[in-house]
């Protein structure tokens, strides 16, 4: 049994580290230091604000360090690391930013937000109402204008901007006001964009009139599977004294360890990183352009994000071109989108986006079969298996 367990792992680690080219949005990879931490003697560790266990002094060492790190490198008047997903994140604040029966405004699904706060997610559970922003599909974005309208009609208790697929800045700052006037809570789920705010390259919504930023640790951003929420102090303070032990007991602490090792990668290396995601998803968002990919947004320059949008209309056609592209060793999701950040953490720029957007022509609008193009998507991987923009590589 151990050498079957063993095995699936050093085969999962083989095929998707080092011969498949990664363009998931909402993956990345972590450093070899980042990684290490998670394996460290943290792992096996409790602490809790009430001083219950003893023997903690370094676990609340390490998790005082990250909470400085995170509001430094965001400018937020208070740092949570403890949600232990994007999804608990939002969770969170949500149970303690409205009540059952209160409105909800926010993506819906249907226009790229996320899946889990709407009706069949956190909305229902919490039992919220949930109404989506007004939407323009060809600017992908919410409409700023007709959102105004429906803030003063609806009057929502709680705004949440973000979404799954993002490749603009929403409008925070023309509608944080307005909804804040009316009586919300104004927050953004950054859970895809975390890193690219970290960096300086995509918004800034604790700036633009959010009262919390919150979301993944993984995306974008580059540190372990995890999430963190970030806010003013008077909603921060709020929000860390519910957390345990209604949400989280055990924060994982060596996840923690790690996710203030990256916050430190990040506050040193984070706007070059963050400034070539977006120059690298512009210049793959072009090139899959120019040889006839369905790509969202050439009006506007495609995207500003990690996120390049190919829309082939409908949800079983995405799954095919998928399909096809996996065969080739080259993973993206269904809808389809492709992102950018984990390539560029090992290392890849514009030129190597032109050789990305040949790959997925020739697999997905010219046929050839795979057998052949793994091979050149192996030897393209071959030469960036270390990881950039950290301290050692």
């Amino acid at each position: 049994m151990i050498d079957e367990i063993l095995s699936i792992v050093k085969n999962h680690e083989k095929w998707r580290g080092k011969q498949c080219l990664n363009l998931i949005p909402s993956e990345n990879v972590m450093s070899p230091a980042v990684r290490r931490l998670l394996s460290s003697e943290f792992g096996n560790r409790y602490t809790a604000r009430d001083r219950f266990y003893m023997g903690t002094r370094f676990t609340d060492e390490i998790e005082q360090c990250g909470e400085k790190l995170a509001r430094k490198l965001f400018k937020a008047e208070s740092a949570d690391l403890r949600p232990l997903s994007g999804h608990i994140a939002d969770l969170i604040v949500l149970a303690n930013c409205a009540k059952r029966g209160d409105t909800l405004m926010c993506l819906s699904p249907e226009d790229g937000g996320y899946p889990g706060m709407w009706k069949e997610g956190l909305a229902g559970l919490l039992g919220l109402k949930p109404v989506a922003f007004p939407f323009s599909k060809k600017d992908r974005n919410i409409a700023a204008q007709k959102a105004e309208e429906a803030i003063r009609r609806v009057k929502p208790r709680i705004v949440v901007f973000g979404g799954s697929l993002i490749t603009f800045p929403h409008p925070v700052k023309e509608l944080a006001k307005l909804a804040r006037d009316h009586g919300a809570f104004v927050g953004f789920d950054g859970s895809h964009v975390m890193g690219l705010i970290a960096g300086g390259q995509f918004q800034d919504p604790l700036r633009e009139g959010a009262y919390a930023l919150f979301g993944s640790t993984h995306k974008s951003f580059f540190g372990p599977q995890g999430g963190i929420i970030l806010a003013d102090k008077e909603h921060g303070e709020l929000l860390q004294s519910k957390i345990y032990p209604a949400f989280v007991d055990n924060a994982h602490w060596n996840r923690i360890a790690a996710l203030t090792l990256a916050l430190a990668e990040m506050k040193s290396f984070g706007k070059p990183y963050a400034k070539q995601i977006v120059r690298n998803s512009q210049a793959l968002a072009k090139a899959l352009h120019d040889y006839g990919f369905p790509v969202e947004c050439e009006h506007l320059g495609f995207t500003k994000s990690h996120q390049v949008i190919v829309d082939y209309g409908d949800y079983e056609k995405g799954r095919n071109v998928a399909e096809k592209l996996q065969q080739a060793n080259i993973i993206t999701d269904c809808v389809i989108r492709i992102g950018t950040c984990e390539v560029t953490r090992r290392g890849m720029k514009e030129r190597e986006m032109l050789r990305i957007a040949e790959l997925l022509k020739r697999t997905a609008i010219d046929g050839e079969q795979p057998n052949g193009i793994r091979k050149e998507v192996a030897k393209l991987m071959v030469d960036f298996q270390k990881t950039e923009y950290c301290f050692e590589s």
